[in-house]
């Protein structure tokens, strides 16, 4: 979806429209949920502090977040999915995989799947939707990007080494800032640039994720779309109005944070051994600092962790956030609820 919360918000209130728009609380410590197209052409972005986002846009609009609202229309939306295939792989609530290679009303056009698709969110939601149509994940994902917003790229086979080999590294689906910047160090700019290394040398730079680098620089990702995705943590963080600026204040929240961590976990049915503290300063430098047990955590082996992680962790310094998950579950993977993802495998994509 385009700009999904924004896009929403846009809907429902007219007046809104064509307007600089965010999802998010004004105060100087709001954080900005999602920003409409006319906000992001002031260089406004999602994850952006408020305050910062207001120095860049000074006329920029907030919306006070309605996710009950946005989980109704991803809901409308998922049920457009389902109605041309069950292979749906959720990604959030406005992105999705879908594996359409057999689907129900036997379309042979994998394009056409996706005009249809696109058109039926429309007429339902008042909503654009951008598609990806390529024949794997990481390829529709990218694809996905490229004709935002309401637009749809296709990426045949026969283009697809041409396609990655020109693909700014920062477009790779799984580069982050981080691994960009490390990237660059050692020259590598676009697709053609990872061609250079060969499989143990990516894997000596990037570790696991070397094998990935190393098939996606040549268009390969055997990931099949996963109807039911595996949760991988529970967790909760809370952003303070003021820094926190002893330990006290700290051990107050983190009881807090706790009191809603369990109650989240008997919600989900799980349990885990591994339990995160996540600290966030007052200038947005980051740590965390894990745990891990043989056995499930227990309220009050809960209670001892977080009394280690807290007199482990340097908090010497005003602090922005706190937050708790636990992860390394010991149940069966569960059913999660909601790119675009067709793949055009035996598809005449011309049609």
């Amino acid at each position: 979806m385009d700009a999904f919360f924004a896009s929403v918000e846009q809907r429902d209130f007219p007046e809104l429209q064509g307007k600089p728009v965010v999802v998010g609380s004004s105060s100087d410590r709001g954080v900005i949920a999602a920003a409409s197209y006319e906000a992001r052409k002031f260089g406004v972005r999602s994850a952006m502090s408020s305050k910062v986002a207001l120095r860049r846009c000074p006329h920029l609009i907030f919306q006070k977040h309605r996710f009950d609202v946005y989980k109704e229309v991803s809901a409308q939306i998922r049920e457009i999915f389902f109605e041309y295939t069950d292979l749906v792989e959720p990604l959030s609530l406005d992105e999705a995989f879908l594996d359409v290679t057999e689907n129900k009303k036997g379309i042979e056009s994998a394009t056409q799947v996706a005009r249809e698709i696109r058109q039926k969110i429309f007429e339902k939601t008042r909503l654009t939707a951008s598609a990806g149509v390529s024949a794997n994940k990481f390829l529709a994902k990218v694809a996905s990007d490229q004709r935002k917003p309401n637009g749809m790229y296709i990426i045949k086979p026969k283009d697809v080494q041409a396609f990655v080999e020109q693909l700014p590294i920062e477009k790779f689906f799984g580069v982050g800032k981080k691994t960009a910047e490390k990237m660059h160090l050692l020259d590598i700019h676009k697709g053609k640039d990872l061609l250079r290394f060969d499989l143990p040398r990516m894997i000596h730079y990037f570790g696991k994720a070397g094998q990935y680098f190393y098939d996606i620089a040549r268009g390969i990702d055997e990931r099949p779309v996963r109807p039911h995705r595996e949760r991988k943590s529970v967790g909760i963080e809370n952003t303070f109005s003021k820094d926190l600026v002893d330990e006290q204040q700290v051990k107050l929240e983190v009881g807090r944070l706790k009191e809603g961590l369990v109650k989240r976990l008997a919600k989900s049915g799980k349990s885990g051994k591994t339990l995160t503290l996540k600290v966030k300063f007052d200038n947005f430098e980051q740590i965390t600092r894990s745990k891990t047990t043989e056995q499930s955590i227990s309220i009050k082996l809960l209670d001892e962790l977080c009394d280690d992680l807290v007199s482990e962790a340097p908090l010497n310094r005003p602090i922005r956030l706190l937050g708790l998950t636990i992860s390394n579950f010991n149940s069966e993977s569960e059913p999660e609820a909601l790119q675009l993802k067709i793949n055009f495998k035996d598809y005449d994509l011309d049609k």
